[in-house]
């Protein structure tokens, strides 16, 4: 296959080097965002009668040709091709004859690849939004069944107080909803059409790169030529936000894997999430939370490699840029993967009530609303710590509980305390009696479920 640069060669390219080289094995992933950038050019050298319109329609009619193929699947990529612009600008001069060599006038690969890896972010980036809403709304009918359930929160790994089930979801919610708008800043500043740089330095040829920009979508038009084909920022930013969207997977699933063991067991996975030991035939393996905990660690070294890829290189195009593909196709693809994944396992997660009922029958779950209590007597703050750790100290020491207390036993702890303390005792009264906002008080947590409720079936 003739190459786009080979007039300059004097021989061939030695097969090795083509091998090492040649890019179509990923880049083909990219044919028809090549078609888009293609046809919007050539409608734009018709009209700026760069070439004549008749050449522009054949090119247009042959280039809409490919994309049917392409839409269709039925396009064959040859493996022997360069790249998929030389591949696709050949396909065509089969189709159309000499006018397709007409094509790529006032353009290079330098800014067309630009453009397809930016027409290829953008359209994933929004794919993988709509699929991140998807999995909060799985995550938000989970919470909305459950509402009612109270269960032990925890800091260091130990128990610490008592939350709603739902309380601990919506969390989950909101840090989707930063991935979200990482997501959309991303798709923002990848928003800018660079077509018509040309290699480095721009065209003599009366171009309307503003034209191309409406044809395809574009809210702006790149405004210096040397950095619109050596700018891979947006990539750059794009693995980024997918990296942080994977360790939010990775710590949900990490969650989820330890309420799965039967030292918590707070859940039940359904099965067709779980897999078997060839040895032991009563296991239960949470490997789907597993590998989507693992796979994440894949998301980071994509970024580390983009990013080291980048750090050394001078401006503008060099050929390392060609490997910024791999990396951000193997992102998209898992993260893609892993959201449905845990989108369809939490349509399927059951939780084992009676068992999260039992753990949070610990009076030193509420040492915080005693506290409290003792605070709004008039105690202050490190006075009333150091009760009620004493209090539970003792109790704990001598295997007595709080609620068997007398009177007389609370009041030689504090003077302040009466038999009204013992209310707090129990995990219905310390999830009600929070008020902050933002807390998991049931009235507040029904909102914030009715809010996201609202706002994600917008």
């Amino acid at each position: 296959m003739k190459k786009l640069w080979g007039s300059r060669f004097e021989g061939k390219t030695d097969q090795l080097a083509d091998r090492f080289s040649f890019s179509i094995a990923y880049d083909h992933r990219l044919a028809k965002y090549d078609i888009m950038g293609s046809l919007a050019h050539a409608r734009m050298l018709g009209k700026c009668k760069i070439i004549s319109q008749a050449d522009a329609k054949k090119i247009v009619a042959g280039l809409k040709k490919i994309g049917k193929q392409i839409d269709h699947g039925t396009f064959k990529f040859d493996p022997q091709a360069e790249d998929i612009h030389t591949y696709i600008q050949s396909e065509l001069r089969k189709i159309i004859g000499s006018a397709a060599d007409k094509l790529h006038t006032a353009r290079s690969r330098n800014d067309l690849i630009v453009l397809d890896m930016k027409l290829f972010c953008m359209v994933e980036l929004i794919t993988i939004v709509n699929a991140v809403a998807l999995l909060q709304k799985a995550i938000l009918e989970f919470a909305q069944k459950n509402k009612d359930i109270i269960m032990p929160a925890y800091t260091h790994l130990q128990q610490a107080q008592v939350v709603l089930l739902a309380h601990h979801m919506l969390a989950y919610i909101e840090m989707l909803e930063r991935d979200k708008g990482r997501l959309m800043d991303a798709f923002e500043r990848a928003d800018a059409m660079p077509l018509g740089s040309c290699a480095l330095s721009g065209t003599s040829l009366p171009t309307d790169r503003d034209f191309v920009a409406k044809e395809l979508g574009f809210n702006a038009v790149t405004r210096n030529s040397i950095d619109s084909v050596s700018d891979r920022d947006f990539i750059v930013e794009s693995l980024s936000h997918l990296a942080i969207l994977g360790m939010h997977f990775s710590r949900i699933a990490e969650d989820l894997i330890l309420w799965a063991t039967r030292e918590f067991n707070f859940i039940n996975i359904d099965w067709s999430m779980c897999t078997g030991s060839s040895i032991m035939p009563h296991k239960k393996n949470p490997d789907i939370l597993e590998l989507i905990r693992g796979e994440t660690a894949g998301l980071y070294s994509n970024l580390n490699e983009l990013l080291v890829l980048l750090k050394g290189l001078p401006l503008t195009y060099n050929r390392d840029l060609q490997l910024d593909k791999p990396a951000l196709f193997q992102s998209v693809d898992k993260v893609k993967e892993m959201l449905a994944l845990l989108a369809k396992l939490f349509s399927g997660l059951q939780v084992n009530k009676s068992t999260v009922k039992r753990r949070i029958s610990d009076e030193a779950l509420f040492s915080v609303d005693i506290m409290e209590y003792l605070i709004q007597k008039g105690v202050a703050y490190r006075e009333a710590h150091d009760i009620v750790g004493n209090m539970i100290r003792q109790c704990t020491d001598k295997g007595k509980k709080i609620a068997d207390l007398t009177e007389g036993q609370l009041k030689n702890f504090c003077p302040k305390f009466s038999p009204d303390v013992k209310k707090l005792l129990n995990p219905e009264m310390s999830v009600k009696i929070k008020k902050s906002l933002g807390s998991t008080n049931p009235a507040s947590v029904e909102k914030q479920i009715a809010k996201w409720k609202k706002f994600l079936h917008a």
